[in-house]
């Protein structure tokens, strides 16, 4: 397998890459959402437009075919109530998670759930060694997931910002990492 399932399940969320049919009800999930995601993710902070919308599922699309990121819908009976994506962008051997929840979904384990459906199609990849999470060390929910799954915090650090933090942000990414081996031993 040299590229993860379009659709994984696994209860309650399924996930699913996103087509351009999500256009409007991504938009609508999102502009909710806004509030929630501003303090940690500086693409929320501006206004969320159709447009931004159509072109991140335009994005989504290309970086899927080019091996450069999976992005998926996370769902809820059929509702979208997130994001959550694999990416390659932690250099060789490694693919990160990144992740975010519309708030009134928040708590119920679902990122969790799904990060670890995600951390299963990473290591049925060749070549993948690790899994990475980071976030800003403000942001103490989002550290919880890999908390949660068995991840060890592996490094702290102030990246050089080209562009001012949001407003939650302290500026510190805490890096997460779960090697093969630690899943392979878990699983045991």
């Amino acid at each position: 397998m040299d590229r993860p399932a379009e659709s994984i399940e696994r209860p309650p969320v399924l996930l699913r890459r996103w087509r351009q049919s999500d256009l409007y009800r991504a938009h609508h999930v999102v502009t909710e959402s806004l509030p929630h995601l501003r303090p940690w993710m500086a693409w929320a902070v501006g206004e969320y437009t159709l447009d931004t919308m159509a072109r991140f599922l335009d994005d989504s699309d290309r970086k899927w075919r080019d091996g450069a990121e999976f992005g998926y819908a996370i769902t809820v009976g059929g509702a979208i109530v997130g994001c959550i994506s694999l990416m390659d962008r932690v250099g060789p051997g490694g693919l990160e998670i990144g992740y975010w929840l519309h708030p009134a979904h928040t708590g119920r384990g679902l990122v969790t759930t799904a990060a670890a459906a995600l951390v299963e199609q990473a290591f049925a990849l060749p070549g993948v060694e690790h899994v990475e999470i980071w976030h800003d060390a403000a942001n103490t929910a989002s550290g919880g997931v890999p908390h949660r799954l068995g991840f060890t915090e592996v490094e702290r650090r102030s990246p050089p910002r080209e562009t001012p933090l949001t407003s939650g942000e302290c500026g510190v990414d805490v890096v997460w990492r779960l090697t093969r081996r630690q899943h392979a031993a878990a699983g045991s």
